[in-house]
């Protein structure tokens, strides 16, 4: 089946070239250069003139003109089509066909609706389901603050030490040992974020035999940081007290290396589920029984609402056998890339060998900042602010989707993070709320771009937008669903 073209485009009506013409250009350039195959299919003619904001005329004048230049061709039933048989493609030939090169790398493309999200999400749409903190909530005067304090002293921005700042890493280990966890300095890799950290696993740790079992949904399934490296993702259900580890064919694990568990024990993306420390303790004695490692990721973790959360999986493990990732991602800012890995020594200078070949180290002025975060105290400061902030938030959301919602969802109240995971009690399509949402201003995340199956849920957020804008956009999900 043909598949239909992506246009992220649109003509300037500014511009004394007419309309139709800077539509024929667009669509000779693109097929030119590569970036359309010459078996794709264009939108329709009403579609098109939507998205360019033109009379219907005016795009039947740039396809004739392409038609007539043999670029497209009309197939009763099959829509218009990019051909090949067309001299003016000819007098383009010094083009590079870049198609060729974009699609023979081995890391693989996001899912289309994961490519639309990530677009939108810098346009002018409501944000239902971003997995960030609204940026009104970044700590303006405490950030002043910080980097007053490091003016004093910075006297470069050279590179540094292959596993990161010093200081940071030192400021680290106080932290670690605060959650139970017992690390030295050279047992913490600094990372562009914590996704960097899965990046380095995958690259250096894994291939295309191991397997890498994972709840099912994971965020990890929305990412192609495994599966472009021929690893295979292998689902495993939770329920309240997490991942249901005993799923695990162990007959699949003697004799065999090379597989790995990967977890969100605390406030689980998307689901928001904490793993109980009953079932902590039985996944790390499994775990050792097996030989089978584990990365934890903690990015959620200090966001708790109401008490201490549960202790790290890497706090009851007494001989390493598990990957602790850590980030300032969602508790501080994203943009700062951020991120710490805890493992034996040997791994970890394995791991930071790799990252100076990738990138020669995380942004110096960023470890510089967050050094000076926790040094202060000034990070634990907004820590507390920003989960009596999120408590806030939450507690308004769930007003919201009790009062537009009601009886047509269920959810788990979250105890901490970013997310509620709302399953719809009838079956519906989430991808047609999705586009319909699109039609009303708002994005939001399929709960199918999570899973490994098709599911009846949405991943929605309120640590984005502010509770009246959450509210309204709540309302207006309750009547689009009403009309599907």
């Amino acid at each position: 089946m043909s598949k239909r073209i992506n246009i992220q485009w649109q003509p300037d009506k500014n511009d004394k070239t007419p309309i139709y013409k800077q539509i024929v250009n667009y669509f000779s350039m693109m097929i030119v250069e590569g970036h359309w195959s010459l078996d794709e299919n264009l939108p329709t003619q009403r579609d098109l003139a939507k998205q360019f904001n033109v009379n219907r005329s005016t795009i039947v004048s740039a396809m004739d003109e392409l038609m007539a230049s043999g670029i497209i061709e009309t197939a009763y039933g099959g829509g218009t089509k990019i051909t090949n048989n067309s001299w003016p493609l000819l007098a383009y030939s010094t083009f590079t066909n870049w198609r060729d090169f974009i699609s023979a790398g081995p890391f693989k493309s996001n899912q289309e609706i994961i490519q639309t999200i990530n677009k939108l999400e810098f346009e002018d749409y409501i944000r239902l389901g971003t997995g960030e903190l609204d940026p009104s909530l970044f700590p303006k005067k405490l950030y002043d603050e910080v980097m007053a304090n490091i003016s004093k002293d910075l006297i470069s921005l050279n590179y540094l030490e292959p596993l990161g700042l010093l200081d940071l890493r030192k400021e680290l280990v106080k932290r670690l040992a605060l959650e139970g966890i017992k690390a030295n300095e050279k047992q913490i890799l600094i990372t562009s974020g914590s996704l960097q950290a899965l990046q380095l696993i995958s690259l250096c740790m894994l291939n295309d035999q191991s397997i890498v079992y994972t709840e099912a949904p994971s965020y990890i399934k929305s990412l192609q940081v495994f599966q472009s490296s021929g690893i295979n993702l292998a689902p495993l259900s939770m329920d309240d007290d997490g991942l249901k580890y005993w799923q695990i064919n162990t007959s699949r694990l003697k004799n065999k290396r090379n597989q790995i568990i990967y977890t969100i024990p605390d406030f689980h993306n998307p689901t928001s589920v904490s793993m109980s420390s009953l079932r902590r303790e039985e996944l790390l004695k499994f775990s050792l029984k097996y030989n089978l490692p584990i990365i934890e990721d903690s990015a959620y973790s200090e966001l708790f609402f109401d008490k201490k959360k549960t202790k790290p999986l890497r706090a009851n493990s007494n001989n390493n056998n598990v990957l602790y990732i850590g980030t300032v991602s969602k508790t501080l800012a994203p943009g700062l890339r951020v991120g710490w890995i805890v493992g034996p020594e040997s791994v970890i200078e394995r791991l930071g060998d790799v990252k100076m070949q990738v990138d020669y180290g995380a942004s110096s002025i960023s470890q510089l900042i967050v050094k000076e975060f926790f040094a202060s105290g000034l990070y634990d400061k907004h820590l507390i602010m920003i989960r009596k902030e999120l408590k806030m938030r939450r507690d308004n959301a769930i007003k919201a989707i009790d009062k537009y919602l009601g009886d047509q969802v269920s959810y788990r109240i979250p105890k901490g993070g970013f997310y509620i995971w709302l399953e719809f009690k009838k079956k519906i399509s989430t991808e047609k709320i999705f586009q319909k949402a699109l039609e009303n201003n708002i994005l939001l995340n399929p709960g199918n771009i999570y899973d490994f199956e098709n599911n009846n849920c949405i991943r929605l957020s309120y640590s984005y937008e502010d509770s009246n804008t959450l509210n309204k956009a709540i309302k207006i999900l309750s009547e689009i669903i009403e009309d599907i």
